[in-house]
């Protein structure tokens, strides 16, 4: 039987020495890092954020669409028409994404424009630096005008889609197109006017709505001498009715009575009011309104044609007329003729923002109550650089929602609100302010302006506006 020795046995048998163990070696203590720490994002920041987040997806989505549509017209066989091609692709889109074929459209048309005709839109999209109602605005506003003018339109519109809210921007996109359509303008009017009427819609719970198709300055005309009429009543003691109900009741009366001998004397004086804003060389040559000059507008309205604004500058009571400075823009002269006028400084207040000053807000000045921005009780003065126009709604946030609002010096009556969060807004009046200058010291009223003597300066007490 054979026998194999143990190994350490044969070691030690030749004289190798027996191996050692090596003792454990403790790890040297490492520190830990310390736990990385955020901010915590306030929920308006997340709000801003998904914002953002769905700006980029519409940009995304436009661009699909944008491909696709490209994509189906491509593949268009000999003998079918594209139209059927696009109706095709329209009912495709609309059941895909289980909305109405007109949404469809309307989403197959923004996608041309902003990716395939203005891609600059659609970058600006997908940047989230404008949203998707910016984009379709911007759209057609550049479709609107001739293309020798879209370069310029789609520049500037850019610039403001990225700074403006939907309102504002809509507005200034409207007043840029006029700008250049000014010249067309009168004939467009003419044209719209043989379309005039009044339809009556009947809606449910023997109700219903009847419309009015008329000229832009009568309509407004007729929705201010309505609610001025409505106000007088709201405010008669134990009179229940809303704005609303009130306006409708007038609108009724005069219409079906020709009067309102119901009515207190206070109402029944009350007249429309409209300022119209002309600028001088306008209303003097033809030539140049009719070559691409500043167009005449209507307060809350926006441009109409020079003979328009000719009669009504011409002396028709219950217009307001500002004539504004070639090339300064500042006020030359304030129509002092009209019913119950208010001091010239609330009209030029008002007339200097056009509507209410809270960001966003589309409320006519008209219809606004005067701002002391900082509050009488606290020391502020009733002048022009501490005033604006503020609707009800924002009027009541600005004392009581925790909001702060200060007009910037020497902006030439920019607001800035500061949110309870602490974000910042600026919004800025739509026109040019005038710079006055004392000319022997202020009217007692605090009124502006005035009419010149026969030297053409202004009357002493007054404030006049050097050029």
């Amino acid at each position: 039987m054979s026998f194999e020795p143990n190994r350490a046995d044969a070691a030690s048998s030749v004289g190798e020495p027996e191996p050692v163990e090596p003792e454990p070696v403790e790890p040297e203590p490492v520190e830990s890092p310390e736990p990385f720490e955020s901010e915590p994002l306030e929920p308006l920041d997340l709000v801003v954020e998904s914002a953002a987040m769905v700006a980029i997806f519409a940009a995304e989505r436009l661009m699909r669409i944008a491909r696709m549509h490209a994509d189906a017209i491509a593949s268009v066989r000999y003998g079918v028409s594209v139209e059927i091609v696009e109706r095709s692709l329209r009912l495709e889109l609309a059941s895909a994404l289980r909305i109405t074929e007109y949404a469809a459209g309307e989403l197959l048309a923004l996608a041309e424009g902003a990716v395939m005709r203005y891609p600059s839109i659609a970058t600006s999209l997908h940047r989230a630096d404008m949203t998707e109602q910016h984009a379709d605005i911007l759209v057609k506003a550049v479709d609107a005008v001739e293309p020798a003018h879209r370069e310029r339109v789609l520049a500037r519109g850019i610039e403001l889609a990225e700074v403006e809210s939907v309102g504002p921007f809509r507005r200034a996109m409207k007043k840029l197109v006029e700008s250049l359509r000014v010249e067309t303008l009168p004939e467009r009017h003419e044209r719209a006017l043989t379309e005039r009427r009044v339809a009556v819609e009947t809606v449910d719970d023997g109700m219903a709505w009847i419309h009015v198709f008329a000229p832009a300055v009568e309509a407004h005309a007729i929705y201010g001498r309505a609610t001025a009429m409505a106000k007088v009543l709201r405010a008669v003691e134990g009179e229940t009715r809303t704005l609303d109900q009130l306006r409708a009741d007038i609108v009724a009366d005069l219409l079906i009575d020709g009067s309102c001998s119901a009515h207190p004397s206070e109402a029944r004086g009350i007249r429309a009011t409209v300022a119209v804003t002309v600028p001088a060389l306008s209303l003097l040559d033809a030539d140049i309104a009719s070559s691409g000059g500043e167009p005449a507008s209507v307060e809350g309205i926006g441009p109409i044609p020079i003979d328009m604004a000719r009669t009504l500058c011409g002396g028709a009571d219950g217009w307001m007329r500002i004539l504004t400075h070639p090339e300064t823009g500042m006020v030359l002269s304030v129509g002092r003729r009209r019913y119950q006028p208010p001091p010239a400084l609330r009209k030029l207040v008002a007339w200097r923002a056009e509507r209410c000053m809270a960001p966003g807000c589309g409320m006519p000045a008209a219809r606004c109550q005067i701002d002391h921005n900082v509050a009488w009780e606290h020391g502020g003065s009733t002048a022009l650089d501490n005033l604006a126009p503020l609707c009800q709604g924002h009027h009541t946030v600005k004392h009581h929602g925790g909001w702060a609002v200060r007009q910037i010096a020497g902006s030439g009556g920019a607001i800035e609100w500061i949110s309870p969060v602490g974000r910042r807004y600026i919004v800025r009046p739509v026109r040019a302010v005038p710079i006055f200058r004392p000319s022997g010291g202020r009217h007692p009223d605090g009124e502006v302006g005035g009419g010149d003597d026969s030297r053409g300066n202004a009357p002493t007490g007054h404030l006049a506006a050097p050029f």
